[in-house]
């Protein structure tokens, strides 16, 4: 009678109305859900929530599905067996109607699971082919990055990033790949001291920066594989007096909301954009729009600041 059942009587609706008004009647999104077969629920998996590029995705994604008639689940894991606990529990009808899984590729086998589960799933940051997704072409992004330093006059360019062989995140790793290749274009050779690596986070950045610059022969630019890092560098370059872009050029990645307080020359990759695109692809699949696994790239931007200089003398 609250759907409108052409079957009841006008008279019996006006009835039913009238009550529900004077009862101040709510429906129980519980019994609908159950009545409709449905869980009404978006589940997303990501990895380190407090960090800020999984934030602005976040936002991208809470910003589309703010008008659809779903709410969102936020699952968080921070090591291998949490995630894959998700990837098999979620994938049970009675949890979500739907996954997004944020910078967490899938194996062969994860993703035959995931298709046959019939839930669907859609990808951000990470690729699968038998799998709907949002990328950026981190390589790509490494190489615009490693050019701006060595348009600029550099020749002495590191790379800072958190451990590139993780199961999170693999986006670094490309990052990287796109830097090495630029300095071969650029008969640059590699110095091995350039490359560090460490622990997620600012405070990281600052203890590896610090490593870099008390090499005998030190980088006159970093290539830092995401603004947090990029902020760190900062703060230890401050700490060691060394000015910035003066005697150290520094670009970061992501292009978070910190980096223009910082005025830091980063890549933008459109965080919010391709969690709002992942958003959509879903509902898309949700409603049979898109029957078939598909692809979309975010475009890459680089953004200039006031970190970047050509190098001293």
């Amino acid at each position: 009678m609250l759907n409108d059942n052409p079957a009841v009587s006008e008279a019996t609706r006006e009835k039913v109305l009238n009550a529900i008004d004077e009862l101040d009647y709510q429906p129980n999104p519980i019994a609908r859900q159950l009545s409709i077969g449905r869980t009404l629920t978006i589940g997303i998996i990501l990895p380190y929530l407090t960090i800020p590029s999984y934030i602005e995705r976040l936002r991208g994604v809470q910003k589309t599905l703010a008008d659809s008639e779903y709410d969102l689940v936020i699952f968080s894991i921070d090591n291998l067996s949490q995630k894959n606990a998700y990837f098999q529990d979620l994938t049970r009808k009675s949890r979500v109607d739907g996954m997004l899984i944020v910078s967490l590729p899938p194996n062969d086998e994860e993703a035959d699971h995931l298709t046959k589960s019939g839930i669907p799933t859609v990808l951000i940051d990470s690729d699968h082919p038998m799998l709907c997704r949002i990328v950026a072409d981190d390589i790509e992004g490494g190489r615009i990055a490693t050019r701006h330093l060595v348009e600029l006059g550099h020749r002495k360019i590191a790379f800072l990033s958190d451990y590139l062989d993780t199961p999170f995140h693999p986006a670094m790793k490309f990052r990287y790949q796109g830097y090495r290749e630029l300095l071969e274009q650029t008969e640059i050779p590699f110095n091995p001291d350039y490359l560090v690596e460490g622990e997620r986070g600012r405070i990281s950045a600052r203890i590896m920066t610090k490593k870099l610059m008390a090499l005998k022969n030190p980088p006159t630019a970093i290539f830092a594989s995401s603004d947090t890092h990029a902020i760190g560098v900062l703060d230890a370059a401050q700490e060691m007096d060394i000015k910035v872009p003066g005697e150290l050029s520094v670009i970061g990645y992501d292009n978070i909301r910190d980096s223009a307080y910082n005025d830091l020359t980063t890549i933008d990759q459109g965080l919010f954009y391709s969690g709002a695109q992942g958003a959509q692809m879903l509902l898309d699949v949700l409603g049979n729009r898109i029957t078939r696994p598909c692809k979309k790239y975010v475009s890459l931007k680089l953004i200039k600041r006031k970190t970047t200089a050509p190098p001293p003398g």
